[in-house]
């Protein structure tokens, strides 16, 4: 019954079975191959034969709210960086920080968050803070660079200052920052 219903797979007996005849010459796309070509350049954009298409200017991101932090005698001006979209952007482009002025990158879950510097122009310190305000690490990190800076331990607070900001302070690993909306005392047993 399976032959039956199928009769293009069904031959007369002493029959050769060969290739099918193409219909187009060898080498040539299928018809919808061509249109699907012929569609998709008249699309693109005309760019010269070896022409660099022009970079994509990555814009500074508009001022973020801000909040105060002490830093022993000093208080910080931080734009709060707690969205996905402006922790990515940071400080790119940004081409000056006011004094006493940073970023302050607020995350959802402590781990270890890394940093680079592509599109950035500043030269910054970053400081890993721990959830009480404890400074885990600082490090420095040159302009317009993709060196990984990640945290001596999970964190979920990151804040950059200007390079040498927290040097010049004396400020350290172990200091500590208040700021009380944030920054919460360890819970005592």
């Amino acid at each position: 019954m399976y032959a039956s219903m199928r009769p293009a797979l069904l031959r007369p007996p002493g029959a050769e079975l060969s290739p099918r005849p193409s219909a187009r010459p060898a080498g040539a796309l299928p018809a919808t191959a061509a249109l699907l070509l012929a569609a998709l350049l008249a699309l693109a954009p005309a760019v010269p034969l070896g022409a660099q298409p022009a970079p994509v200017r990555v814009e500074p991101q508009p001022m973020l709210p801000k909040i105060e932090i002490q830093a022993g005698l000093h208080v910080i001006r931080a734009e709060v960086a707690d969205a996905v979209d402006t922790r990515m952007r940071g400080l790119m482009m940004r081409e000056k920080l006011g004094p006493n002025e940073g970023m302050l990158f607020v995350f959802d879950q402590k781990a270890g968050h890394c940093f680079w510097m592509k599109n950035t122009l500043l030269p910054l310190s970053i400081a890993f803070v721990d959830d009480d305000g404890t400074i885990a690490n600082i490090e420095d990190m040159k302009p317009q660079t993709e060196d990984s800076h990640c945290p001596a331990r999970p964190i979920r607070y990151a804040l950059e200052m200007e390079q040498g900001w927290f040097a010049r302070r004396g400020l350290k690993a172990g200091t500590k920052l208040t700021q009380p909306k944030l920054f919460k005392a360890p819970a005592k047993n």
